[in-house]
Parts: C-alpha cells; sequence; structure tokens
C-alpha cells in the first residue's frame, strides 16, 4: 500500500522478546520497535539484553527489514550518563532508529551518534509546529499524539512537505490519559508509568459512592454507571483502524504502528496477518480474524470520531481462541497452553487465507514452553502458531 506521495508505507509491529520478533517478521512486518532492559515504557514486558539486541539487529538486517528501540522515558538527572553510554551502544549495534520523548534524551543521541532519531507520541505532538520544531532538532519521524482525528493527520502531512515521516498507530491498547502521561499508577502504587512501570490502575474495578457534579453546573452530572461488577469508567476500548487505511493513506501517513509490546505471538502474529492481508488488498475477513485474538471491544478512537466507543463497561478481555503452540521446526512445536486429545486446533499462517484445521489425537501436552513433536495432517512451517478456541 502506498500513500499520496507514491512511498509505501510501512507497517511496523512491537517486539516483546526475540519469538515476537521472528513472528511478526514472518507474518509481514517492514520493521519492529523494542526496548532494551532500561529506559522504555514496557519494563514488565521481557525487553532485550545488549546481546539479544546485538543478535536481533543482525537478523532483522538479514531480512532487509529495520529495527528501532525505544529510549521513550522521561529522563532523570541519574539517568543521563547511562543514557549517553547506551546512544553509543545503540550505534554500534547498528540499529536503525531510536524512539524518544524527551528533549534532553534528544540531544543525546543528536549530539553523540547519527542514528536517525522519531519523536514518541509521548511527546504529544498535535500541530504542524511542534512538529516542525522537532525536525529542526534533528527528528526524521514523528509519531503523532492517538488523539488527533484524520484531518488534522492530513493537514500535519501537508504542512511538513515530507520533511519527516509521519508514524500513527492503527491497532492495540489506548492508555486512558492524554498521550500516556498518567499519574495513576505513581498516585496508587508507587510504580511510574512514564518510566516504563505502570500498574494500569485504568483498569481497575471502582466503586460509586458520590455522583459526579460541578459546583457552578447545577442539574449537571457525569454520566458514570455502575452494575454489580462495579464501574469501569476509564477503561478504554482497543483501537482498530483495519478498515480505515485507506483514508491514512490519502492522509500521507508513512508507517502503521501497533501497540503490544506486552503481547504473545499469537497476539502479535494474528494482528500483523490481518493488517498485511488488507494492505495487500488481499480478499481475507481482516475484521473476523481480529475478533478471534483477545481483545476489549474496538473503537476507531479520536482518529475517528468514535464518540460512542470511548470506553468499555469492563476490564475483561474478550477471549474467544488462545495461542495453543508455535512450531519451531516442520512437526516440532512449542507448547504455550494446555493441548488436549480431541481438541480442534487452527492454524495461523501467512500461507493460506483460511486457517486450517485438524483434530488433536495425541496425548495431552500440558508443560509451558516444552518442546514436542505433533501429528499434523497439513503442512506447518517455523513460526506458523497453533491455536484453540477457549472452552
Amino acid at each position: 500500500m502506498k500513500n499520496k506521495y507514491g512511498n509505501i508505507i510501512e507497517l511496523l509491529a512491537p517486539a516483546g522478546d526475540f519469538s515476537c520478533l521472528k513472528t511478526a517478521f514472518y507474518f509481514g512486518a517492514d520493521a519492529v520497535y523494542l526496548g532494551g532492559k532500561e529506559y522504555g515504557l514496557r519494563a514488565k514486558c521481557g525487553n532485550f539484553s545488549d546481546d539479544e539486541i546485538i543478535e536481533a539487529v543482525k537478523y532483522t538486517h538479514d531480512l532487509h527489514k529495520k529495527f528501532y528501540v525505544t529510549v521513550n522515558i522521561f529522563a532523570r538527572n541519574a539517568d543521563i550518563h547511562k543514557i549517553e553510554e547506551y546512544a553509543l551502544f545503540l550505534e554500534k549495534a547498528g540499529v536503525d532508529a531510536v524512539i524518544v520523548s524527551d528533549l534532553g534524551v534528544l540531544k543525546i543521541f543528536k549530539s553523540l551518534t547519527n542514528l536517525e532519531i522519531h519523536i514518541s507520541t509521548q511527546a504529544n505532538v498535535c500541530n504542524s509546529q511542534a512538529a516542525m520544531q522537532y525536525i529542526e532538532l534533528g527528528a526524521k519521524r514523528i509519531i503523532l499524539a492517538r488523539e488527533l482525528p484524520v484531518a488534522d493527520i492530513s493537514e500535519i502531512c501537508k504542512n511538513l512537505e515530507n520533511k519527516a515521516d509521519i508514524e500513527v498507530f492503527v491497532h492495540g491498547a489506548m492508555c486512558i490519559s492524554y498521550s500516556g502521561r498518567c499519574l495513576l499508577s505513581k498516585y496508587m502504587t508507587g510504580r511510574d508509568a512514564n518510566r516504563g512501570d505502570c500498574a494500569h490502575p485504568c483498569r481497575y474495578k471502582y466503586e460509586i459512592f458520590y455522583a459526579l457534579r460541578e459546583e457552578k453546573r447545577p442539574g449537571e452530572y457525569f454520566s458514570v454507571e455502575e452494575d454489580t461488577n462495579g464501574t469501569y469508567i476509564m477503561n478504554s476500548c482497543d483501537l482498530c483502524l483495519i478498515n480505515k487505511l485507506n483514508e491514512l493513506a490519502e492522509a500521507g501517513v508513512a508507517s502503521f504502528k501497533i501497540e503490544g509490546r506486552m503481547k504473545n505471538e499469537y497476539y502479535v502474529g494474528g494482528v500483523l496477518n490481518a493488517y498485511r492481508r488488507a494492505m495487500n488488498g488481499e480478499n481475507f475477513d481482516c475484521t473476523l480474524a481480529l475478533e478471534k485474538l483477545p481483545h476489549r471491544p474496538f473503537t476507531t478512537g479520536f482518529t475517528f470520531n468514535d464518540k460512542n466507543r470511548e470506553y468499555t463497561e469492563s476490564s475483561a478481555i474478550i477471549l474467544n481462541y488462545q495461542i495453543a503452540a508455535v512450531v519451531t521446526e516442520k512437526n516440532q512445536i512449542r507448547i504455550k497452553n494446555k493441548i488436549a486429545k480431541g481438541d480442534e486446533i487452527e492454524i495461523l499462517s501467512p500461507s493460506c487465507s483460511n486457517g486450517k484445521t485438524f483434530i488433536f489425537n495425541g496425548d495431552t501436552l500440558n508443560i509451558p514452553e516444552q518442546i514436542s513433536f505433533i501429528d499434523c495432517p497439513h503442512n506447518i512451517q517455523p513460526c506458523d502458531i497453533l491455536i484453540k478456541k477457549v472452552r
């Protein structure tokens, strides 16, 4: 798929660990973004050690793909010297770009390295002037704030005149706070979301004790609903723009970004499979494919003004299917969840449009991460994913 300027649009995937990185490329990603052990906003996912980054860069470049590293914490003084050392390491490792949100961190990478700099959505770029300012400071790509409607995205792309790429999120979980700048986790648990340690208190269940009414607006109440389970007023739906990619391409977007560094191979592979097929214009039911994945109710969010689906009534994730195993070699699998005799197994693969299924007739496999052989009547390849319905 190309954008209005005739440039091929990048499909950018999350990679919480090496297995997800391989899965992302297998299912059609053009690039991955990931974090090291420090300085990113996903401290609880696997992340990559320095040695793993070196190995992963080589793996990525051998496929002629791109490799981006998040260094998007809001840095403190104590972080600066270590980030300077990290910047030199990342350049030596050969990463293609770094994603930053802090002006001080941006200055470090600009002054010490020749690495390409991408501005994180955490920086909250909402207008052309802010984007141009970052470009003057050395940025080559702007990841826009998620609060922008498509008309604003289009105007920013037009005003930049191809001076930098514009990247937008098209799928995944959304933070309830403006551009992800949340203090709730820090206040309630001591875990700082802006330094990669969010406890996700927006997903907690709350109880209502008093109605919300502003003093100078008598008779006007903030609508909060509660059932026997409580209320989830802060619990956002999941973003899904699978049916809006043409509009974003016409706006001039250069990169479609998938959220999900905390997610497993099934989520990464399933989402990438749907978006890659949609971008290729294949005759494939992408919406049905995404509905099979673990998710909250979908919304087009602020991008397409979906006022009726800003939050969902429960923090529960819709789980119709789950990952059973990942294929490591022909007829060899790595167990992720229990596979019992009689289970119907579906194969998720970029090589087939419709998931092929078979009935498992072997002995129960129930040891996570164990390598086992499986008698499958279909041809399965490394990085194919076996899934099953949740009972």
